[in-house]
């Protein structure tokens, strides 16, 4: 016989790991989906039929293969006052536009800001997220039959026992089957999928959201779709680059922001809420082995077949199934070595992280968090900078001239520092201003620029800059005023 090709086997396995990871990828769906509609305040077939609907059409289009797209809490949070005050039909027509400023978005390039968010920032986002999913589970452990306890503690057994035995088959996967059988032989008391809520037997079918097409409409719906689109975007982008560092691959995070439009614009037409990417899932599905889209794509269809053709079995899978793997994503998400690396990092990196995570289990708003997040990398990263900026002096052997010596980085942070070293005041005929080693970034630069000649020649001196480079003299004569009046305000630049 023909030996299989070493390329050919790789391929084969990288194809059933994407299918194992996504059946056990669609298992877990399930109950966030649900829960997800009752914090909307939706049936929850609007949740299952997005979850379904977003992942079938984020494989395809969006940018980050093995990435898992759904209905979210991020999102279903910011619903609940539109489905209250104005019914379903307004929230798909505010998906459908959620998904146009998406597409919009990455049209624009917006993926790129990525690049201002800190590793301080992604992992109190990762340590957040983890404790929220840890959080989530409570409620199922709350008031339970002591066989439901027994059930998660086997479930934890097996998903962490089974990889030392074999990897052929994904371990979640491996504790789902085995605690529906033993709930099924034993008939224990514990508590369901089908206890979660009625699930859907029909497809779902196309329909454009019943709304009057008027400027009323817009006006409702425009605050919505702006937010949902906003925190549907970071979240997605977050998990991206979440999963391009445990599968050490890139991803468009442009192309995931235009997917990511495409795909919410496709659910509300079905019938479905807004979603976006799920980090817990996302790891699930890369920890049981997947790389490609066609995980995402089992995920979404899988879950549509046990919806409509296995409901009678999807419905006696114990919940504590699932909650046991929900509780390993949530340890395996958590980065333990930031806790030992609190007393080695930085200050401000600690700092940035831990209120990151503050703000995000405090308020439940992974937005808020990041962006709480970004903003203090911002002024830390501003105030560190500023530090590095120093101006000395020197007099002149006659006593005519002062000479200040600029060197590092002027802007809004450190231009005060700048204006109150020159003094204006020393009775000297000339202030030389040497920035051949300082570079003038905005227009608080140039501001403390303007001050300190106004000042110098309200006292009757005259102020002469040397090296200022190219970039800064731009800056000088665009936004200076200090020499609108006539050139004799400032002596030449050299």
């Amino acid at each position: 016989m023909t030996p299989i090709p070493t390329r050919s086997r790789a391929s084969v396995a990288r194809i059933r790991a994407d299918i194992l990871s996504g059946i056990v990828v669609a298992l877990a769906l399930i109950p966030e989906a649900i829960g997800f509609s009752v914090i909307a305040g939706v049936d929850p077939k609007v949740g299952l039929y997005a979850s379904v609907v977003i992942a079938c059409v984020i494989a395809f289009a969006g940018g980050r293969p093995a990435m898992i797209s759904a209905a979210t809490a991020a999102t279903a949070v910011v619903m609940v006052d539109l489905v209250r005050e104005h019914g379903v039909q307004y929230l798909f027509a505010a998906t459908i536009l959620m998904g146009v400023i998406q597409i919009a978005a990455g049209l624009l390039k917006l993926g790129r800001l990525m690049r201002f968010v800190s590793q301080s920032v992604m992992t109190g986002f990762v340590n957040a997220l983890a404790i929220l999913i840890f959080l989530a589970q409570l409620p199922e452990l709350r008031g339970v039959t002591p066989a439901t306890y027994g059930l998660v503690g086997l479930g934890l057994a097996i998903i962490y026992g089974v990889p030392r035995l074999t990897r052929a088959v994904p371990a979640p996967l491996v504790a789902i089957a085995a605690l529906t059988l033993i709930t099924a032989v034993f008939h224990l008391d514990v508590r369901t999928v089908a206890h979660l809520g009625a699930l859907p037997s029909t497809l779902p079918s196309f329909a454009l959201p019943q709304v009057p097409l008027t400027v009323e409409t817009l006006r409702i719906i425009l605050p919505y779709a702006a937010t949902l689109a906003a925190v549907g975007l970071l979240e997605s982008l977050l998990t991206a680059q979440i999963v391009d560092d445990m599968t050490d691959s890139p991803s468009s995070k442009n192309r995931e922001c235009m997917g990511q439009g495409v795909a919410n614009m496709a659910s509300a037409v079905f019938g479905g809420m807004g979603g976006c990417a799920m980090i817990g899932q996302s790891v699930i599905n890369v920890s049981s082995g997947a790389r490609g889209r066609l995980s995402t794509f089992v995920a979404g269809s899988v879950l549509l077949v046990l919806l409509v053709a296995l409901q009678d079995l999807l419905a006696i899978v114990p919940v504590a199934a699932l909650t046991a793997v929900m509780i390993m994503v949530s340890l395996n998400t958590f980065q333990w070595r930031s806790l030992a690396r609190l007393r080695t990092n930085p200050l401000p990196s600690s700092a940035v992280m831990l209120a990151t995570v503050a703000v995000v289990v405090a308020t439940k708003d992974l937005a808020l968090g990041v962006l709480i997040g970004v903003l203090l990398s911002g002024v830390f990263f501003a105030g560190k900078v500023s530090r590095l900026s120093q101006v000395t002096s020197e007099l002149s052997a006659d006593g005519r001239v002062r000479t200040y010596r600029v060197t590092g980085q002027i802007f809004f942070a450190s231009a005060g520092t700048f204006g109150e070293a020159v003094d204006v005041l020393e009775p000297v005929e000339r202030i030389v201003i040497d920035v051949h080693a300082a570079h003038f970034w905005d227009i608080s630069a140039i501001g403390a620029l303007d001050r300190v000649v106004t000042k110098a020649r309200r006292q009757g001196k005259q102020v002469e800059m040397i090296g200022l480079n190219a970039a800064s003299a731009t800056l000088v004569e665009r936004f200076a005023t200090h020499d609108k009046g006539g050139r004799d305000a400032t002596l030449p630049t050299h």
